[in-house]
């Protein structure tokens, strides 16, 4: 079985072979082999590693893996979702490897984690890890693999201590956490010796060839893709997104030196092309690639496009997906509401959603997916109402155009301007709300869980405490359940659900993440906060959603 799923990959890359003294590695993804051959990110990793003659490097998904070394000296895993934590605690199970570093010795590996849950805010899982690789690992892997190789033959206690003085590689028991009380927020967060650096600084790759798929696979989740990305991070900066703010600065592959050169490699062994990337549209030539595309030698090709700004949806655009097997175009719009777009900092009118949607029917497409979201700071009922109110306009502007408006609940995200904010306890409703004005007007409405938001919110904003939490909720069969079993269990050992979840946070406090610095400073991430609450209604203060006085929290 395992040896048919690998038999079935074509390679974009020739792996080398290994010298006799190269470095037995294990890189994990923890979750099945069709997800994780799905990500982009943890491909060109594995290539990177493959087509190194120091590092023996073997795969291993919670289903398959291919030959393990019996003596891994590296174990690493790449993380794209959350809750994927618990396969990371089973799988080191399976191989016979204490799940907390502090209980792993010299004989054991070294446990390195990276992907963008770990750069977002590593702590609640920094318990797990001796290394933690922040940033994109273009640069930061080949450093880490050459550092390791200097303390190879050393003790685990001077690895850790050589590897934690790498810019972006974060050694978390090399940093001691101080609580100001033991269910009260962090007090202090400071390196246990002087040559430990104070603050680690998420590593930025600033070149112009951008990630390529170096294997394509039937067994992969979508299957036979070939993926490039075609930008990396987005100019746009919404106050609450995550995949701007982390990533900045805004990225973009060359057409004639990357961006051509990786499709008529990938078409040669596939049809399918994926572009992939926060704000593909807002690629500067991406109208010569969508021409480049448009050649007849490339008629069969089916076209996926990640999702795209609305206001670059022409009906060209559509037309060219429609040819290439795409039937819908996905768009972020957020609300409805003219005033949380501001707050958001989201550049868009409702005007050019309608456009874009009679664009896309013009085109030939026959579906439109919009994401909003309910809870964001601000947000009052009136402003539901307006996105009701946007969607029945929508509709008549396209009619028979298939409408689905995907909603989630906004969640607060380290390094980003909203990371003091917490979930809105009004937003389960709200979504409930939406429903019940939107089914009857035959628009699919697709919320998303408002409880696995919560979970969402608690991993994202959540410190080191809440590892034995962790343990707990996995032994419990993780579960909603088991979160509030867990947090039962443990009263009086950490903060409530509460402190992490709904609480609006101080400026002035000490966040998990203060000693991580994101692309930009605390400085910026205030102003930009302040921008936001600028646009608060001085109404919202009576609404009990968001407390007495934002201004004055804010200013504080």
């Amino acid at each position: 079985m395992t040896s048919s799923v690998f038999a079935s990959e074509r390679l974009l890359f020739t792996p080398t072979t290994p010298n006799n003294d190269a470095i037995p590695l294990i890189f994990a993804f923890p979750n099945e082999y069709s997800v994780g051959i799905t990500s982009l990110g943890y491909q060109v990793v594995w290539a990177t590693l493959a087509m190194r003659d120091d590092v023996q490097v073997s795969r291993l998904f919670t289903d398959i893996h291919e030959q393990l070394p019996r003596k891994p000296e590296i174990i690493g895993f790449s993380i794209s979702w959350e809750l994927d934590y618990v396969n990371i605690l089973n799988l080191l199970e399976s191989l016979e490897i204490p799940i907390r570093a502090t209980s792993r010795d010299d004989s054991h590996p070294i446990i390195f984690g990276g992907g963008p849950v770990l750069t977002a805010n590593p702590e609640p899982f920094a318990d797990f890890f001796d290394v933690i690789l922040l940033g994109d690992g273009e640069n930061l892997l080949g450093n880490f693999i050459e550092a390791y190789k200097d303390v190879r033959n050393a003790s685990r206690q001077t690895q850790l201590k050589t590897l934690a003085q790498i810019p972006g590689i974060y050694v978390p028991s090399m940093y001691e956490v101080e609580y100001q009380a033991i269910d009260g927020a962090v007090k202090s967060i400071k390196p246990i010796s002087p040559e430990i650096p104070t603050l680690v600084q998420k590593q930025t790759y600033r070149g112009n060839t951008l990630s390529v798929s170096t294997v394509v696979t039937q067994k992969a989740a979508w299957e036979n893709i070939y993926m490039v990305e075609v930008v990396r991070s987005c100019p746009e900066m919404c106050r609450f997104c995550l995949a701007s703010y982390l990533t900045l600065p805004f990225r973009t592959a060359s057409l004639e030196g990357s961006l051509i050169p990786a499709i008529d490699r990938g078409l040669e062994v596939t049809n399918r092309l994926g572009l992939l990337g926060a704000s593909v549209t807002q690629h500067p030539e991406f109208e010569a690639l969508l021409d480049y595309i448009n050649q007849p030698k490339y008629d069969d090709v089916r076209l996926s496009i990640a999702s795209v700004r609305t206001n670059t949806v022409t009906v060209q655009l559509a037309k060219t997906l429609a040819q290439r097997d795409t039937r819908s175009l996905t768009i972020a719009v957020e609300s409805g509401s003219e005033k949380l777009r501001q707050i958001v900092n989201k550049k868009l009118h409702n005007d050019e959603i309608i456009q874009a949607a009679a664009n896309a029917k013009a085109g030939g497409l026959s579906g439109l997916k919009l994401y909003g979201m309910v809870g964001i700071p601000g947000e009052e009922p009136e402003d539901l109402e307006q996105t009701v109110a946007m969607m029945r306009n929508i509709k008549k502007a396209a009619p028979g155009l298939r409408l689905t408006l995907g909603c989630s609940t906004f969640v607060p995200k380290a390094h980003t301007p909203f990371q003091w904010f917490g979930v809105n306890k009004q937003a389960e409703k709200r979504l409930q709300l939406l429903q019940k004005q939107l089914k009857p007007q035959g628009i699919d409405f697709r919320p998303e869980s408002y409880n696995w938001s919560i979970i969402q919110a608690l991993l994202s904003r959540g410190d080191r405490r809440l590892s034995h939490f962790l343990e707990l909720t996995r032994n419990f069969g993780d579960s909603l359940g088991s979160y509030k079993r867990a947090f039962k269990q443990l009263k009086g050992q950490l903060p409530d659900l509460d402190f992490y979840v709904h609480a609006n946070w101080s400026t002035e406090q000490v966040l998990p993440w203060s000693h991580l610095q994101g692309p930009l400073p605390q400085s910026t991430l205030l102003k930009h906060l302040a921008d936001a609450t600028s646009h608060f209604q001085s109404s919202q203060q009576g609404t009990g959603d968001w407390g007495l006085g934002i201004k004055d929290w804010v200013a504080n």
